[in-house]
């Protein structure tokens, strides 16, 4: 069979509808009889789905485990990739390199290299022979599987200095503090809705780092064991156990423990929705809102800002940011006791 080049973003395996990237798309060849001599065939051991995607699913079916693989196996089939219906979130995977397209030899990646895909599962395809073992309290799921990175898909080679699964934990929500990393300065006052969770944390920690001795961050938790966890490990200066889902209440206790003060940056890293005003209130106006959380509807935040008469501006939780595997990484390696509390938390 001759091989051929394909679409550097993917397009070539989009099914339906035709004429899209394999993002939007309603399904994509996940047929692997052929990889196109600009692809990469990865031979996948694991799953992290998205944390959005993953409550859903496991609210959808009644947190029966049988219930959840039967349906991650069924979203599959039908679209080719791991793409939630509801959410439109994925998530990413580890894996073994099993064949490298001719057009990509040049690349520092070699067969039986272990990588983590930076890109969403939702457009990657993917095709699952086998779930091995579902773990609903950190969102992965064991397999035996094979997906395709396109030529412009990112990936990371797994470190030699940490676990896999601490990798892959760290790696799945890399976007965040990385971003993070870029927004906050010096004096600012940062508010971190989720702040209990991955993302959370990891935000919460870098913008700790980037405040300074002029500056605040306030974590929000929905639980009150949460608080005692960023407690311990310093990562805000104050922690606001509040429910976000109802904005006004939320406003109040989030300004009040900043001061009085509406803040410069708010982060959302929630995995419910209807958050979208709980992270626009409490902001001042010119400041900035970063939804990292793929629970967001963005038309809600546009309108709910236009709605209440707040000037900010509002930032799409983009996954990629330049060098966010490396930022995410080094965190935890400067950071002992965060590292600890994921090697026990989400390995």
């Amino acid at each position: 069979m001759n091989v051929r080049t394909g679409c550097k973003y993917g397009s070539h395996r989009v099914l339906k509808p035709k004429g899209v990237l394999p993002q939007p798309a309603l399904q994509v060849d996940n047929n692997f009889s052929t990889v196109y001599d600009n692809e990469i065939l990865v031979d996948v051991i694991a799953l992290n789905i998205d944390s959005a995607s993953f409550t859903q699913i496991e609210e959808s079916v009644g947190h029966d485990v049988k219930k959840i693989e039967a349906k991650i196996l069924e979203i599959v089939e039908q679209r080719g990739k791991m793409q939630n219906p509801v959410t439109g979130s994925g998530g990413m995977f580890i894996g073994k390199v099993a064949k490298i397209g001719e057009a990509l030899k040049g690349r520092d990646l070699k067969v039986g290299d272990k990588i983590a895909s930076l890109v969403s599962l939702s457009l990657t395809p993917l095709k699952i022979e086998k779930i091995i073992k579902i773990h609903p309290d950190i969102d992965r799921v064991e397999v035996k599987a094979q997906a395709i990175l396109f030529e412009s898909g990112i990936y990371a080679k797994l470190p030699t200095d940490m676990d896999e699964g601490l990798a892959l934990a760290a790696l799945d929500v890399a976007g965040a503090p990385a971003q993070t990393a870029k927004l906050v300065k010096p004096g600012d006052s940062v508010l971190i809705l989720g702040a209990g969770g991955k993302s959370g944390m990891m935000c919460a920690y870098e913008a700790m780092k980037r405040v300074g001795p002029t500056g605040k961050v306030i974590g929000n938790v929905y639980l009150a064991e949460d608080k005692k966890t960023l407690n311990d490990q310093g990562l805000c200066h104050e922690v606001v156990v509040g429910d976000a889902t109802k904005p006004v209440e939320f406003m109040n206790a989030v300004v009040k423990a900043n001061g009085g003060k509406e803040f410069d940056i708010v982060i959302n890293c929630v995995n419910v929705p209807n958050t979208e005003l709980s992270s626009i209130l409490p902001c001042k106006d010119d400041g900035i809102v970063y939804f990292f959380s793929m629970a967001t509807n963005f038309a809600k935040a546009a309108l709910g800002a236009e709605g209440v008469g707040k000037d900010v501006t509002m930032i799409v939780g983009n996954g990629y940011t330049k060098d966010h595997a490396e930022i995410t990484l080094w965190e935890l390696r400067e950071n002992p006791k965060l590292r600890k509390l994921f090697e026990e938390k989400y390995v």
